[in-house]
């Protein structure tokens, strides 16, 4: 019988993870549960966001017959997963910066973390660079415009070019050669990243770890028969055509609110 994996974000950041995870595991039934009534996370008070994270998904997974939950946010991943651990049985994945193989692949040893300011300033960021990238120079960039712009874009809105060019200049105009995508939106936005910083910085995320941790838990292999089904569920109390249109075209089938919210 297929794994039942719940997939968890603040928003459709988490839609990065999810695309790797339905890649490693296509036969796997998926629930996506994003958290749209308090984005973005990355300004929540820490409290408030571990007490919320941990009654939504608890109640996900005891309703839906959750079988592996994917905490696919780098801000909550960095505080709630030892109480969400404590409260749950099933495995619990969470996301963490890609600092190790951006130290590994630098040849300049002088590399950057871009995440919310949530992540940026937190002691667990602080323990991941000296136990993984101490011999390297780790500049950092907290954002959540670039949260909202990624939400924007995939509910087919537009995106002010001047003000992505505004947040991403300091970036460009500090040497970095390997940038570490520490938010789960921002890979939404890769094409965008990727042009204004040039092709002569390395962009890296988790996705791909992610995906792999996942498959090894659940120990699906990916040639096995079954069809997948994917569901999304969002916590404020209706979401834009334009957002329903992309999540039908990432093949969720149904997209509905998450009646335990709040």
């Amino acid at each position: 019988m297929s794994a039942t994996i719940l997939v968890f974000d603040s928003g459709v950041g988490g839609l990065s993870i999810f695309s790797e995870l339905q890649l490693s595991l296509p036969n796997a039934n998926y629930y996506y549960l994003f958290d749209n009534a308090r984005l973005p996370y990355g300004e929540l008070d820490e409290q408030e966001l571990i007490s919320g994270c941990v009654s939504l998904i608890s109640a996900a997974v005891t309703e839906l017959s959750i079988d592996v939950v994917v905490v696919a946010c780098n801000s909550a991943s960095t505080l709630v997963l030892p109480s969400l651990r404590e409260k749950l049985t099933v495995p619990i994945v969470g996301v963490v910066p890609a600092i190790k193989p951006a130290a590994q692949l630098s040849t300049s040893k002088h590399i950057g973390l871009l995440a919310t300011p949530g992540t940026v300033n937190r002691s667990y960021t602080d323990d991941l660079i000296c136990q993984f990238a101490s011999d390297c120079k780790v500049e950092r960039f907290g954002s959540s415009q670039l949260v909202l712009m990624a939400e924007s874009k995939l509910a087919k809105e537009h995106i002010d070019q001047a003000e992505l060019n505004r947040v991403l200049a300091p970036i460009k105009q500090s040497g970095i050669d390997t940038l570490v995508l520490g938010c789960t939106h921002f890979p939404i936005l890769k094409g965008e990243l990727q042009n204004y910083l040039g092709e002569s910085v390395l962009l890296l995320d988790s996705a791909k770890a992610i995906a792999a941790r996942v498959k090894v838990i659940v120990g699906e292999p990916a040639t096995s028969e079954g069809n997948s089904v994917c569901h999304a569920l969002f916590t404020t109390n209706k979401i834009g055509s334009g957002l329903e249109a992309t999540l039908r075209e990432w093949g969720f089938s149904s997209v509905n609110r998450f009646m335990t919210a709040y």
